[in-house]
């Protein structure tokens, strides 16, 4: 059995349902919501339709427990294509679980940009960028936050909800609050670990998913919250009063990763699905359908989007980064230490 309490041989047994008996098969693991739904429309029939590869998509489990399912099945998890970030995708490199990832086999590598492509490590391939926002109510909130203490206000206590530590997004938010209290980003967190109490006493709780820290804001509940700026901009153009801001202080970008597992069954068709997905046509269709930036610099994206997304290695500047590769062997403690001082705060 899996983390999630789902048999390991779930994606096979899914596989096995594909439509065409007899093509080949990827099985990609990946994340619901409307990822599920942009992801099937823009990227997955196109590649089936140009390869005669049937794609089974398996969305179950956040980054984390992905990795987490890579890891404790020694590099066979049942998917052959894995969604997580960079962080994951060092980890995963240096414990020799992911496969390296190079220009012959996946040659829009080389059209990715090298900054990034760098802080992925060579197993993970950067197919989407976005950054950790302050998404917030428009039709409670007058003014729209300029800070990341402003989740500290009085007029949010009881209005906010919060990521749990398997959520990247969360520690993001600690080293964020760190760095604006005196601290750093990875050496000195006690300012962030003090500042993120004072949070989680704001807050209404925790919860792991995107998809459903989304509904509290949806539904009023909570007025204000850290979130991906890409699923953010979805929820400002279905209409709800809500937008989003970059704070003064700085942000931290997510850099997402599409990976392969070293005991991957399909390794060809996942090479040729990373390959696709970096396709400049592809990354146009992915930037504008799921609002979010691209590695690749010389694809088309419209101007109203370019201001808000990372588009272009020089939009990296200004951005707070920490070295991931030492993020990735501090978070086992700084998660310890997360239950400890942070969800304690909120009880």
């Amino acid at each position: 059995m899996d983390i999630n309490g789902k048999p390991y041989g779930l994606a096979v047994l899914l596989a096995a349902a594909a439509p065409h008996a007899n093509a080949e098969t990827l099985i990609l693991n990946s994340y619901g919501g409307p990822y599920e739904e942009i992801i099937e429309e823009r990227i997955i029939r196109p590649f089936e339709d140009k390869y005669k590869i049937d794609v089974v998509y398996d969305a179950v489990g956040s980054a984390s427990q992905d990795y987490a399912k890579i890891k404790a099945t020694s590099g066979h998890p049942g998917f052959d294509v894995v969604v997580m970030t960079a962080s994951q995708s060092l980890e995963g490199c240096r414990d020799g679980l992911l496969e390296p990832l190079h220009a012959n086999a996946v040659p829009n590598l080389s059209r990715l940009s090298p900054a990034l492509a760098h802080v992925a490590g060579p197993c993970g391939a950067v197919h989407e960028v976005q950054y950790m926002s302050l998404l917030y109510r428009t039709d409670v909130l007058d003014t729209p936050p300029s800070s990341w203490n402003a989740l500290l206000s009085p007029e949010l206590k009881g209005r906010i909800v919060l990521p749990t530590f398997q959520n990247i997004m969360s520690v993001y938010l600690l080293q964020v609050m760190s760095v604006i209290n005196g601290g750093d980003l990875v050496s000195n967190l006690d300012p962030g670990f003090a500042a993120m109490a004072g949070v989680a006493r704001q807050s209404i709780g925790f919860e792991q998913s995107s998809a459903i820290l989304e509904t509290y804001i949806k539904q009023g509940e909570v007025w204000a919250m850290p979130f991906w700026n890409g699923r953010a901009q979805l929820l400002v153009d279905s209409g709800l009063p809500v937008d989003y801001v970059r704070p003064a202080e700085g942000t931290i970008p997510l850099i997402a990763t599409l990976n392969v597992p070293v005991g991957a069954e399909n390794k060809a068709a996942a090479m040729k699905f990373i390959d696709f997905f970096l396709e400049k046509a592809s990354q146009e269709a992915w930037v504008e359908g799921y609002k979010v930036g691209s590695a690749r610099s010389d694809i088309e994206v419209p101007d109203e989007m370019r201001s808000r997304q990372i588009t272009r290695e020089a939009d990296l500047k200004g951005l707070l980064l920490p070295d991931l590769s030492v993020v990735a062997e501090k978070l086992s403690e700084w998660g310890e230490r997360w239950e400890r001082e942070v969800v304690t705060a909120a009880n």
